[in-house]
């Protein structure tokens, strides 16, 4: 790992736009005094550095060796105070919080009137747009003034701010358990991916309902509806009912095209709730509404009203192409999606700061999904490679799994037999020590392992013993895990039928386009 990507100080510099770094540079000026400060001298000094190097700062003299750490603290304390009185990061969070502070200060100037009105219309805004963790704040701190001080505003005042402050807890302690619930599933899927048993998918249903507190649907406001249905996805992924992570990711984005005015809020909800939805869609194989949805994401992201930040914009980045790909694992049109690779390799290196090493891993794993459609198998082991030899990362076990399984059979297609039995053993040891090893990947190294004995007109029988093998398992609440990361039963498809596997699935698409309505049996995995 590199200095460029160790040092925090040095990627806010490098994440800073033209007009954000002007506005430091005049932020820093508004006093003579700063015009040669220290602080000043080792920004203008980092913005021109192409990667960071500790030895080039210290040979400038800009700062001793012992002084540095205190001054890199300052300077990047000092771009932040810049950053929030940016117009551009002024989001309705921030503008709360702000005049929550000025009531604040009016108050420790002993200005109680005054702090109080600040404080009242600070608690409407928060009010209607949900931000209800900032209102309780701002009710506290009437509590505070009004112990201290007669303001004979209402004759209820106490009687008001109790009852405000009692629905706000009550409020804010739901959405607590729910999104600690959320957070909690979300992460058992990272770890573990999709329930393997019946003994795990009791597990995880009684984890789910022993948390999921009691709810009124008539009382939950959009904050806490937000995540019930968020903690019903997650819960509904683990447990691979993919009907209904679709209904409750429906509902998600309804919400807030319903509620327009929110996006503006919450835009990285919006954006995760389209992604599970378009996960979900992929699962249970509807194109058309995949399309559909897709495209009216797209046409919110780019309206004028949606916010525009570095996040948001890695974000998009994330979601669009990672769905775009996903569209041509659904309809098996992957010389097309040959043609995003580039500009996904360069959104990758683009936003290195913002998507985190785990997700890139399945920007890998999907490309060489491509790449294997495509009949490009080398390519297709380069990227596999890179998730397999990645030992810094602790990724999820499944992803982890069939990268190797996948790893295997694009050997075979390469024509790489020298290297098939090194990874074959490997594998076997890998699934063996994450006890993992169920019957349709046995079944599959099973018949890799034994191809070597099969004479080559007996491949096409053998191809069909093993297709009638695995076929009984395509519905099977866990063995069909398999099948949603690696579509082996197309690619034995097109091994008998001697056509390209991205012709059987286009077939495939073809028919599920046809009858127009979702199926349970998913094509292929859209790994989130």
């Amino acid at each position: 790992m590199t200095n460029e990507q160790k040092d925090n100080l040095f990627i806010l510099v490098k994440s800073l736009t033209k007009s954000e770094k002007r506005q430091f540079t005049l932020y820093v000026g508004r006093m003579g005094s700063n015009e040669d400060s220290k602080f000043l001298n080792l920004f203008q000094l980092l913005d021109k550095m192409n990667r960071y190097d500790e030895k080039v700062i210290l040979k400038r003299g800009i700062v001793t060796k012992q002084q540095l750490s205190n001054l890199k603290a300052h300077l990047y304390k000092q771009i932040l105070v810049s950053l929030r009185m940016n117009p551009m990061h002024k989001n309705i969070r921030i503008q709360i919080r702000e005049q929550l502070d000025f009531a604040t200060i009016l108050y420790q100037k002993g200005l109680y009137k005054q702090s109080l009105k600040v404080l009242e219309k600070a608690k409407l805004l928060a009010n209607k747009h949900e931000e209800k963790y900032v209102a309780y704040d701002i009710v506290e701190l009437e509590k505070v003034i009004e112990s201290q001080y007669i303001t004979r505003s209402l004759s209820n005042r106490t009687e008001t701010l109790i009852a405000e402050a009692e629905y706000l807890r009550s409020q804010n302690n739901l959405a607590t358990k729910l999104s600690n619930l959320s957070l909690q599933l979300y992460e058992r899927l990272l770890k573990a991916g999709y329930a393997k048993s019946d003994q795990e998918f009791r597990e995880i249903t009684q984890f789910f309902y022993e948390n999921l507190p009691k709810i009124e649907n008539e009382h939950l406001g959009f904050r806490e509806k937000l995540w019930y249905y968020k903690a019903h996805v997650w819960y509904s992924f683990l447990t691979q009912d993919f009907l209904t992570t679709y209904k409750y990711a429906s509902k998600w984005v309804k919400m807030f095209e319903e509620s327009p005015a929110m996006m503006g809020i919450h835009p990285v909800f919006y954006l995760k709730g389209n992604n599970y939805l378009l996960e979900s869609l992929a699962l249970i194989k509807y194109p058309s509404k995949f399309n559909e949805t897709l495209d009216r994401m797209v046409y919110w992201t780019e309206h004028d009203s949606f916010p525009k930040n570095d996040n948001l914009k890695a974000l998009s980045f994330q979601f669009y192409f990672s769905n775009k790909l996903n569209v041509h694992f659904l309809e098996g049109r992957f010389e097309e999606g040959l043609t995003l690779i580039p500009e996904i390799k360069k959104g990758i290196q683009n936003y290195s700061n913002q998507i985190d090493p785990h997700h890139i891993m399945m920007f890998y794993y999907k490309i060489a999904c491509v790449y294997f459609g495509a009949e490009d198998y080398e390519n297709c082991i380069v990227y596999l490679d890179k998730i397999i030899s990645n030992k810094s990362l602790k990724m999820r076990e499944d992803l982890l799994c069939f990268s190797r399984v996948l790893n295997i059979f694009a050997h075979y297609e390469a024509g790489f037999d020298y290297h098939l039995e090194t990874h074959l053993r490997e594998t076997y040891k890998f699934l063996i020590k994450m006890n993992d090893l169920h019957e349709v990947q046995k079944a599959m190294i099973r018949f890799v392992k034994g191809l070597g004995d099969i004479y080559p007109h007996e491949l096409k029988t053998a191809f069909k013993a093993l297709y009638k093998e695995l076929k009984q398992y395509e519905n099977d609440p866990y063995e069909r895990r398999s099948f949603l990361y690696l579509d082996v039963l197309s690619w034995l498809e097109s091994k008998i039928k001697n056509v390209p596997i991205a012709t059987v699935i286009r077939e495939k698409a073809t028919s599920v386009n046809r009858k127009e309505r979702p199926s349970i049996s998913p094509l292929s995995r859209d790994l989130q």
